[in-house]
């Protein structure tokens, strides 16, 4: 992956996506949102783990790399393990997110009928920004107009086949994972050789 080509993002100042949020970021979220806009403009896919405890902030990083998809004409998707943690997940970015003009959509496997047959046709056209939702992602009737950045929560619960099954959703999208499992730095890059590490310690 580090050999092909990925998509080359245009880094927009910082600025612009702190206005959007109601609070300060810390100096750890402020440093790993640096890494992620250094990595996606490199030219190359981005392949980066954020790892960090409950409440460091992880999930505002994965905002500020949806946001910088969205700004560069494409979209993201987030998985996450559990439908309550996808829904979480929703709640907390589609308001922040929707400030910035992008819409979020919510697909997990309880989501039947006409909205789901909805957001399936949004995403095919390119009009939602970010899709979070659970394994349902998966599934053979999503599509992507450009799928730019594919995002993993608690990556550790899903198998590697399920992971490379979302990135398969396009050619070379850049890759987040994030894992609140702590793990000695040793170990992580023992474990996580293929990725880059960022760590929010704050």
């Amino acid at each position: 992956r580090e050999r092909a080509e990925g998509v080359r993002f245009s880094i927009p100042p910082a600025e612009e996506f702190l206005a959007l949020l109601p609070f300060a970021l810390t100096a750890a979220q402020r440093r790993a949102m640096e890494e992620v806009a250094v990595d996606t403009a490199s030219g190359a896919p981005m392949n980066r783990l954020v790892q960090g405890d409950v409440g460091s902030g992880k999930t505002m990083v994965a905002a500020y790399g949806a946001w910088l998809a969205a700004k560069n004409g494409g979209q993201c998707a987030l998985m996450a393990p559990t439908e309550l943690l996808a829904e979480q997940h929703f709640r907390s970015l589609a308001p922040l997110l929707g400030r910035a003009g992008v819409r979020v959509g919510l697909l997990t496997a309880s989501g039947q009928g006409k909205a789901r047959k909805g957001l399936y046709a949004a995403l095919a056209a390119g009009e939602e920004g970010l899709v979070v939702g659970t394994h349902a992602l998966l599934s053979e009737g999503v599509t992507f107009s450009n799928l730019a950045l594919a995002i993993t929560d608690e990556q550790h619960r899903f198998g590697v086949r399920q992971r490379g099954m979302l990135a398969e959703k396009a050619v070379n999208p850049h890759l987040l994972v994030m894992s609140a499992t702590p793990i000695p730095r040793t170990l992580g890059l023992l474990l996580y050789g293929d990725l880059d590490i960022s760590i929010l310690d704050e």
